[in-house]
């Protein structure tokens, strides 16, 4: 079974930092594009960041500059480190993959179960 975990969420202060990984498991080929989701109380879910197999990314605006994305092809891995984090920070994080090549066929939009970030002023 093919499944992405979070990892890293948590409570931190205003200005401080926190990093988010994602790790997927199972029998994987390839991972295609990832991407960190987050959904504030009351909110939909929204893009935060995305990085494509080839390694190209996208940052929201409302991060860029605080937020990196990264990942680790070899060990289907992505890393959001957040820095100088603010209270409109808070919201659950959610990993995505647009595409999962698997021993069993392709798995579309598959989604984590989401991380927890909290931060107080």
């Amino acid at each position: 079974q093919v499944q992405l975990v979070e990892s890293g969420g948590g409570r931190v202060q205003a200005g401080g930092s926190l990093t988010l990984s994602c790790r997927a498991s199972g029998s994987i080929f390839n991972v295609n594009s990832m991407s960190w989701y987050r959904q504030r109380p009351g909110d939909r879910r929204a893009l935060v960041a995305s990085i494509g197999s080839d390694a190209r990314t996208y940052i929201d605006d409302s991060v860029k500059g605080r937020f990196t994305i990264s990942r680790e092809n070899s060990m289907y891995t992505m890393t959001l480190e957040m820095k100088n984090l603010k209270p409109e920070d808070t919201a659950v994080y959610y990993c995505n993959s647009d595409r999962i090549d698997t021993a069993l066929g392709l798995k579309f939009d598959v989604w984590g179960q989401g991380t927890q970030v909290t931060v107080s002023s």
